[in-house]
């Protein structure tokens, strides 16, 4: 495993002129504390903005930066280079971890924050299910990880009455997760979520802003926070029991209720097995001063977490996402096969881990293992497996990692158990005792970094057979595929007669 050369502020990379999308060169630097991105286009002048809002918590992410294994069979070749290559091109440094798929761009809520722009585009994007079929088996067929989960999106999936169908195509496809992005209005419908969960799907990745009114009317318009409590006692009656909560973090408009969310999810612990917060990506034309009003990046969901629940969640409890793949590297040799590695960038994601006692109380993994030492042991013990050092060497290796215990209990033995034998079942078992807490920032035009986007590991796929990088597809190319696959509205409402645009659930 390599792992990332560390960072000296300043240093040069490259980027996207928000208005013309041209590639420019850019400066990461330090000011104030703060890291900060400069560029500047030949036409359009200065651009500046935050990068991450703390040097000290960059640094450290750096010291946890590994490189994947990487795609083996590139969809496209490169010849522009990036970002406009996608497809995914030969440059691309991290293979599929979770797989996109818009299912359409119908929407029954019309957000001024969603960066789909459901519902206005003046036309439909909805790839029929044999298209759908060939993007599942497309991504299926990434070497050597095939993409093991899979993500339908938009607009709002649930919008299409056939949705039931994808889910048990991408069962039939081979995907051992199954997601759906949503608004989860629909899901306070009885029989939809029993209906959903038989088809197969593992997981509601549920928008969720916050645990007042005011942020829904805010970013969505109404006050839906109703209809999202009657979802999750909708899911919890009818057998979806793993909820990701997704709140869009706006400075200003919900940052103040980020310690709530997270003390709902631990109410919710028997059915909410995470919560993915998401700063706002921000499009379109908007001057400096009006970027930093929103503007709300990952250092500070850390410091906000840390306040928010007295110290419970510390800032160095959070981890970069590329941290575990020294454990992803350890499975993978212990298994035979190569594991997923999320070798993401390592400003583009963090994470930490709830425990819950049975009496409802939690704590962070930290409170229970000595975090860095457990995984540098796991690290160790990917090195032996590569070098065939398979049975007391394991044994060895599984000794090692579990004194890095502070204490002994349920969560200690499920741990060993799954080390040791690779059981599964001891691992779900465990996961229904633990809350992730986690984070991702995606890039807007304004804080693009391309060397970023070179180890996306978030793609959608597409009906032409390309996977494109997260924030490619919605800073540069959404616009231009969904127009190449789409139908005027007209002729959409002429093949559907009596289905609904946009209507509410």
């Amino acid at each position: 495993m390599e792992k990332m050369e560390p960072k000296s502020l300043p240093y040069t990379t490259r980027s996207i002129c928000p208005e013309c999308f041209e590639v420019i060169e850019a400066t990461i630097y330090e000011d104030d504390g703060k890291v900060m991105i400069r560029k500047t286009c030949a036409k359009h002048g200065e651009y500046k903005d935050v990068y991450w809002s703390s040097v000290k918590e960059f640094h450290r992410a750096f010291k946890f930066a590994y490189d994947g294994l990487g795609l083996e069979n590139p969809r496209t070749k490169t010849v522009k280079g990036c970002p406009y290559d996608c497809g995914l091109c030969p440059e691309h440094k991290t293979h599929t971890c979770l797989a996109l798929i818009d299912v359409t761009n119908r929407c029954n809520l019309t957000c001024p924050i969603c960066f789909a722009h459901a519902a206005t585009a003046g036309y439909v994007y909805e790839p029929s299910l044999e298209e759908i079929k060939g993007m599942l088996k497309n991504l299926r067929s990434n070497i050597p990880v095939p993409a093991p989960a899979v993500q339908f999106a938009g607009g709002e999936p649930t919008m299409r009455a056939d949705l039931p169908d994808i889910i048990r195509a991408a069962k039939e496809a081979g995907f051992p997760h199954i997601e759906i992005a949503t608004n989860a209005l629909m899901l306070t419908k009885k029989g939809y979520p029993k209906q959903l969960a038989e088809a197969g799907l593992s997981t509601v990745y549920m928008q969720f802003d916050g645990t007042t009114p005011e942020p829904f009317i805010a970013a969505r318009g109404a006050n839906l926070l109703p209809q999202k409590l009657k979802a999750l006692e909708r899911c919890r009656e009818e057998g979806l029991h793993s909820i990701v909560l997704v709140p869009t973090v706006v400075k200003g408009l919900n940052d103040h209720q980020i310690g709530d969310i997270i003390r709902l999810a631990v109410e919710n612990h028997d059915i909410v097995r995470c919560v993915n917060f998401q700063p706002v990506s921000i499009t379109g034309r908007i001057d400096y001063d009006k970027r930093q009003e929103m503007r709300f990046t990952i250092p500070d969901l850390m410091r906000e977490t840390e306040e928010q629940t007295g110290g419970i969640i510390k800032q160095s409890d959070w981890y970069p996402v590329p941290f575990v793949v020294p454990l992803a590297r350890a499975l993978g040799e212990r298994g035979g096969a190569p594991a997923v590695e999320f070798s993401t960038h390592p400003a583009c994601g963090q994470a930490t881990f709830l425990i819950i006692e049975e009496d409802g109380s939690y704590a962070a993994i930290s409170e229970y293992v000595k975090v860095e030492q457990f995984v540098g042991s796991l690290e160790k013990m990917a090195i032996d497996f590569s070098r065939g050092k398979r049975l007391r060497g394991n044994l060895r290796g599984v000794i090692s990692a579990m004194r890095f215990f502070k204490k002994k209990g349920l969560l200690f033995s499920l741990v060993n158990s799954f080390l040791r034998k690779k059981d599964y079942e001891s691992l779900a078992e465990f996961m229904k005792r633990i809350i992730m807490i986690g984070s991702m920032h995606f890039q807007d035009p304004y804080n693009m970094d391309l060397e970023r986007l070179e180890r996306c590991a978030i793609h959608y796929a597409v009906p032409d057979g390309r996977i494109v990088p997260f924030c490619a597809m919605n800073s540069l190319h959404r616009q231009k595929i969904e127009k190449q696959f789409a139908i005027p509205i007209d002729e959409w409402k002429r093949q559907h007669p009596g289905a609904k645009l946009n209507a509410q659930a």
